[in-house]
Parts: structure tokens; sequence; C-alpha cells
């Protein structure tokens, strides 16, 4: 169905007001390692704590904004669903920050990149869902790094912090498969302050004494209201306008640009394992991604526009969602 000039326009607008904020977005996951780095805290539990600490209060803030007298009725709509998929967000808050000081940081963005690939495998496991060829290709292929990536790692004394990074992915595909198992279609960002909470007392015990200076805490309040709360708002405003496949693809700018910043910034070379496992990894996620969008692009296109005749037809391919709406993994980093 053709639509009018200007209904046209106004969609074109949002559409790239949408890939501003997903790019801006990306943008604020990709310094995670770079903040982490910058702080002289030594154990990563005092790190978690304080950066969902202030990712709660952030978030927290922003859903009384919003949602004013009905704050308490958005935390509540998330159900059991919701809960349990931000256990698994908070899973990754303590994998991450782990990964960070056990590896480098090229390592832990790579690693973290399959996700979407051990998501595809648990929807086919969970919910029946077919995984296409090319996924399956792909998967093998990036496969193949992370043995590379993981196994130059242990000469290095980075094998835990390799198998921590791998470890978010996984929190995130059984994130992701939850809300899909039980037709979860909740705001991303109540189930993100709630995550944050279940983080607190676990990371306080783990933690031990706290050593944070006044620039540790300023540098962790950035990480927990900008790098983390932020990144998450707006690629939840930027999912109501782009289809998953889009958002996968400029999502991709965390894991390539969070391993630039240190290297540059910081001199931190990641390895000629690393290097080259990380170009197997990432060329398979890059590569399958484009393929999806690629193959979708009629019904994704027509679903952006608006369109309600517009329906998607075939199962949801879950390689094609790392940063779908539901998805938190994001906003894990």
């Amino acid at each position: 169905m053709d639509r009018p000039p200007a209904v046209a326009a106004v969609a074109t607008i949002a559409r790239r007001r949408a890939v501003l904020m997903m790019v801006i977005a990306a943008l604020c996951w990709s310094t995670g390692g770079l903040l982490v780095r910058l702080q002289s805290i030594t154990n990563p539990w005092e790190i978690v704590f304080w950066r969902s600490t202030f990712m709660a209060l952030f978030v927290a803030g922003v859903l009384i904004v919003i949602h004013r007298a009905r704050v308490v009725q958005a935390v509540r709509s998330v159900g059991s669903p919701g809960l349990l998929a931000g256990t698994f967000l908070a899973g990754t808050f303590f994998l991450f920050i782990g990964s960070l000081t056990r590896t480098t940081v090229a390592n832990t963005f790579v690693l973290m990149s399959v996700s979407p690939f051990l998501a595809a495998i648990a929807a086919r496991l969970v919910l029946g869902e077919a995984v296409r060829a090319g996924t399956w290709i792909a998967m093998t292929i990036a496969f193949a790094g992370i043995v590379l990536m993981v196994g130059g790692g242990i000469g290095r004394g980075q094998l835990v912090g390799n198998l921590m990074a791998l470890g978010v992915s996984v929190c995130f595909a059984a994130q992701l498969t939850v809300l899909r198992k039980f037709h979860a279609t909740v705001d991303m960002l109540p189930m993100v302050m709630l995550a944050g909470l279940i983080t607190l007392v676990p990371a306080y015990v783990l933690a031990g004494p706290f050593t944070a200076t006044p620039r540790d805490l300023a540098i962790l309040a950035f990480m927990g209201c900008i790098q983390l709360g932020t990144g998450c708002l707006l690629a939840t405003a930027a999912s109501r306008t782009l289809p998953a496949t889009e958002l996968g693809l400029l999502g991709l700018l965390e894991p390539i640009l969070g391993p630039i910043w240190v290297w540059i910034l910081l001199g931190e070379h990641p390895g000629p394992y690393a290097l080259a496992g990380g170009m197997l990894v990432l060329s398979a996620v890059v590569a399958n991604q484009v393929l999806v969008a690629w193959r979708q692009r009629g019904p994704d296109v027509a679903l952006a526009l608006g369109d309600g005749a517009a329906t998607a037809t075939g199962p949801v391919d879950a390689s094609a969602t790392p940063q779908a709406p539901a998805d938190a993994r994001g906003r894990a980093s």
C-alpha cells in the first residue's frame, strides 16, 4: 500500500532519529571497558555494586518521570517472566565486570558478541524455532574464532575472564528465551532496575572492604547513569521504530568500538590470538546479521513504517535479535 508523502516523510524522520538513538546507545555501551580500566578499584564486585546502585537510581528516576503515580504498577507489570529475565540480566552484570578484570577488553566484547548465536540455539532447543542454514554456518565460524581466542588466553592467564565473557552471552540467551517463552511484552527499563536491585546484596557481600575514591565514584556514577542507563533508555526508544535486524546491526558498534577505545587511549593490545579469533567471530556475526536483514528487508521496512497490514511470515530467527526490545544485555555491558 502506497503511503501519502507527508506520512512517509514523518516515518523517514522517525527512522533517522531512531538510528541516531541506537548509534548513541551503542557508543554509551562501548565505553564500559575503558571506564573500568580508568578506576583504581581492584575488586570487581565493588564495581558491580556501585555501578548497579547508580544505574538503579537513574532508571528509577526515569520511570518516575515517565509513569508518575503509576510507577509501581509499571514495575509490577513485568511479572514473573520479567523478574526471571531480570535475574539473568543481573548475572550479566557480574560476569561482564568479572571478565573485564580478568582478560582484555577486546576478548570480553568480542566473546559477548556471540550472544545472538546462543540465543538462536536456545530458541531451537526450548522454543522449537528453526535456525537458518546460514546461521549454523556463521556459528561454526564464530566457534572456531572462540576456540582460538580462549585457547590463546590460557597461557596468558585469561581463561577465566574469557569464559566469563561467554557467560554473559549465555545469560543473555537465557534472558531472551524466558521473555519469548512466556510471551512477555514488558518495558525493558523496569526489568533493568530490578536487575540492578537484585545485584546489590550479593555484590555487597562479595565486595568486602570498599576502597572506592571520589574519582572512582564519579566514574561509576557515569557508568550507571550514562554508559548503561542512558544506553538502555535510548535503545528502548529506538526499538519502537527500528526492526530487530537493524537494531542488531547498529548494536554491533559496541563490540567493535569497545576494544578500540582502550587500544588507542590506554595502549591495551589484544594480542595476536585475540585479533585473529576476534576477526573470525565479528565477521561471522556481521555476515549473519547482514544476511538476515537482507532476507527480511521487505517485512521489516513495512513494519518500520508502521503498516498495520504488513505481517512478518515464518519463524523468528533469534540470532537476528541481539538488541531486540526485550534484550537488556545491553545492556549488560
